[in-house]
């Protein structure tokens, strides 16, 4: 049900959030909330950002990590260190052209790996009808589960509604998406590359749904879990594949390819932009430094560095916590919907000034936080536990018994701690606005008639008063001659070397 909510996140993305960063021809997404609001507005997102992609890299490299160590048996930090180190080198080496050459050549690996044992897997199955009929009658196809309790993990509100702010927040005004986004010569192209991500993702991820009905289908009566086979529900697909199409030569060396290939294309992007954005925002755009193009280069490699270090060191962490998808999701969700926030709120709300924003940050940061810590504290001590469906052991080898779910009274603990995870971005993202928007009007809203209408999104410039419409404004789409060759070379037109510089290091890296 989540590729709903990816198709309205293509249509706000292209249709709200892309024509003001087209327009504005921005290197940095968070330049925006330095003309829109201040530079401290800036500088809160940026470290924001920071923050929220430290978190994020342990995860990218824990996935392929416990895969290699189902198939191999080799220990996981020894292989998430490899890992990192591989794609530290590549990166820093080649730059955002090494990015982009790599990315393209890991997400096809990644699209045929997942396709072959997907296609192995349902051929030795029977047929696609038997892996329906089977999750049918174990009760793994729920599609409209209309509880409207936030406290349920999977509900059709959480995942429509959660699902829409959680991929807005990311596709929309995220560094690692917006410098692809302005990578392309034309406004037109990227809103394509926003069509086409759309399509592309909504059949990995049906594929990817399908390949977990497949996993159930070969364990219904024998619980991997239970059984021993397994000590992490994050290890379901790697020993299906062993056990399935363990035995063909080469698949299961395509399937650890495609998993590496996903991971690295994450890693590689997140580690170009995060250090892009603390030389651009933190030390230029916070610090205000002037860096030569050499203090530049040494700036930049060395944070890819210290991020590849962080990172293998949080795995140690992230190896505690059960649940990849949940903790990725709350995680994350702190800084993307605090951001997304900012941003909806200097595009969508008019009036909304510096003070409003900087206090609805930090609400929304805040708020996030509290939920997302305090329910995984609460989950790490037992307070919370998940209610999963049956499971079968009956043609489990051995003397295997059923375990015992025992469901604990939850009453006691405090409601937000008990929250789908879900529901976390969505309460970020409108904490920010609505907490923003009372304190701005409180505090003097921003007069309309002083407003640069480039600054509010389009979907908006009907309801503007045509001061803000300077009749000798030209029109700043973003083509081909005016954009991409700006960005590499030119800067955003302020002059001074700083400019110059700045434009010249985000071509680079």
């Amino acid at each position: 049900m989540i590729v709903i909510s990816i198709v309205f996140m293509a249509v706000a993305v292209s249709k709200i959030y892309l024509p003001v960063f087209s327009v504005l021809r921005v290197n940095s997404s968070y330049e925006y909330l330095e003309m829109r609001f201040s530079p401290a507005i800036r500088s809160l997102a940026s470290i924001m950002f920071v923050m929220d992609e430290m978190f994020f890299l342990p995860i990218v490299l824990y996935v392929p990590s416990i895969a290699f160590n189902q198939v191999t048996g080799i220990n996981v930090h020894v292989i998430s260190t490899v890992i990192c180190i591989i794609c530290v080198i590549y990166t820093i080496l080649g730059g955002i052209k090494a990015v982009v050459h790599t990315d393209a050549w890991q997400i096809l690996v990644m699209f045929v790996s997942v396709m072959v044992v997907v296609t192995i897997g349902c051929f030795k199955a029977g047929s696609i009808g038997d892996v329906f009929q089977t999750a049918s009658e174990g009760g793994r196809l729920i599609f409209a589960d209309i509880n409207p309790s936030m406290y349920q993990r999977q509900t059709l509100w959480g995942v429509l509604i959660g699902g829409f702010f959680y991929w807005t927040s990311f596709n929309a005004v995220n560094q690692t998406m917006v410098q692809r986004y302005m990578s392309l010569p034309s406004l037109r192209k990227a809103q394509w590359s926003i069509f086409i991500f759309t399509i592309g993702i909504i059949a990995f991820i049906s594929v990817c749904c399908f390949a977990g009905l497949l996993v159930y289908e070969f364990y219904t009566k024998c619980d991997p879990m239970s059984a021993g086979l397994i000590t992490h529900d994050d290890q379901l697909l790697p020993v299906f594949v062993m056990q399935t199409v363990g035995h063909y030569y080469g698949v299961p060396g395509l399937f650890i390819a495609g998993v590496f290939g996903a991971a690295l294309s994450s890693l590689s992007v997140v580690l170009n932009s995060t250090a892009l954005v603390m030389l651009e925002d933190i030390v230029k755009g916070c610090l205000r430094l002037k860096l030569t193009e050499r203090s530049s280069t040494i700036l930049v490699k060395g944070c890819i560095l210290i991020l590849g270090v962080v990172a293998v060191a949080l795995v140690f962490v992230l190896e505690q916590l059960s649940g990849i998808l949940s903790v990725a999701t709350s995680v994350t969700a702190i800084a993307a919907g605090t951001t997304c926030g900012l941003f909806t709120l200097g595009m969508l709300v008019p009036w909304s000034n510096s003070i409003g924003a900087l206090v609805g940050a930090i609400a929304g940061a805040c708020i996030s936080g509290w939920i997302s810590f305090g329910s995984q504290i609460a989950f790490a001590n037992g307070y919370v536990t998940p209610h999963k469906l049956e499971i079968s052991v009956e043609d489990c080898p051995g003397n295997v018994t059923m375990p015992d779910n025992v469901y604990i009274d939850e009453s006691d603990v405090f409601p937000l701690h008990r929250l789908s995870f879900h529901w976390i971005n969505p309460i970020g993202v409108l904490t920010t606005v609505l907490v923003g928007t009372i304190v701005s009007f409180i505090s003097g809203p921003t007069v309309l008639k002083k407003l640069d209408a480039e600054l509010i999104s389009p979907v908006l410039h009907r309801y503007l008063p045509k001061e803000c419409f300077p009749p000798s404004s030209i029109t700043n789409e973003m083509t081909r001659e005016n954009t991409a060759t700006h960005l590499l070379n030119d800067g955003r037109g302020k002059g001074g070397s700083e400019t110059g510089e700045s434009s010249d290091n985000s071509g680079k890296y």
